[in-house]
């Protein structure tokens, strides 16, 4: 079954003190192109993180956000209480009879007035996030997959429109010739000279031989089953699949290219459109 790369995934956990919210989006790339953003006290994680993450979506353009929300009591943050004294003291030279409430509040707003300790992460949080970051993972693999049904449902759709195209196209075969070989001979009679009707015959047989579309037909309902195939196996994917859609695209442009008739055009025409939608998708597929 095939998976789209387009996918949203979101898990969260409430902590004693503190909530964890973890976001994955993705859509298509060739490649997987992963953007981390987390809290700086989690920035040694990240390696292994992009790991898991690369292990479990492959490809995709992946944005992977971990928000950390407190709740409680604590805070990382802290008065830099010399610092701020020292403030207040330079500002009562300056101004001795200012209000000290006034003077406070001023103080906590100059630089350095506040300062951030390094948290260290606890072993038994982070295993926590990991539970939480595991549940996104298989949230956004969920959305994937359920994409990729969407997607398989239009794609046989179009096969099946393309194979419809095709067939009717053939059914104009016998039309086509008729038409080619009245036309043919309506110039040769009114050319005012004889004609060897043995080698007209023959020339007439070469130059339908030249517009024959069954090796076209034969080929291209190949690759419709092939693609067909491919999307029910265990090994199908975007690379694989437009590779087939680009040896589709070969035959349907021979077919038309020898067409020479303005109903068979039309139906070549049609198929394009189909192949072209099916083209578009495909990108999504992972």
């Amino acid at each position: 079954m095939i998976q789209s790369m387009t996918g949203f995934g979101k898990a969260s956990l409430q902590l004693p003190t503190k909530k964890i919210t973890v976001e994955i989006k993705s859509l298509n790339s060739k490649g997987l192109d992963l953007s981390v953003r987390m809290p700086s006290a989690f920035r040694e994680m990240e390696l292994g993180l992009r790991n898991k993450i690369s292990q479990k979506l492959e490809r995709g353009k992946v944005d992977f956000s971990l928000f950390v929300e407190v709740t409680g009591e604590e805070t990382s943050s802290k008065i830099n209480a010399p610092i701020v004294k020292a403030y207040i003291a330079q500002m009562r030279e300056v101004i001795p009879d200012a209000d000290a409430t006034e003077l406070m509040k001023m103080a906590v707003r100059m630089p350095d007035a506040l300062k951030t300790e390094r948290e260290e992460i606890d072993p038994n949080e982070w295993e926590n996030i990991q539970g939480v970051i595991n549940q996104a993972l298989e949230n956004i693999q969920s959305f994937r997959i359920s994409e990729g049904v969407a997607l398989e449902k239009e794609f046989l759709s179009r096969i099946a429109n393309i194979m419809t195209f095709m067939n009717d196209a053939v059914a104009l075969d016998g039309e086509r010739i008729a038409n080619v070989k009245a036309r043919l001979r309506t110039a040769i009679d009114e050319l005012t000279v004889n004609v060897d009707e043995n080698r007209f015959e023959q020339e007439l047989i070469y130059y339908l031989e030249k517009m024959d579309i069954t090796e076209e037909k034969v080929r291209l309902e190949n690759h419709l089953n092939y693609f067909i195939e491919t999307l029910a196996g265990t090994e199908a994917n975007g690379r694989k699949l437009g590779f087939i859609t680009q040896e589709m695209g070969r035959e349907i442009n021979t077919m038309g290219s020898k067409s020479n008739h303005a109903k068979m055009q039309k139906l070549v025409v049609q198929m394009k459109d189909e192949l072209e939608k099916i083209k578009e998708q495909v990108l999504n597929v992972l």
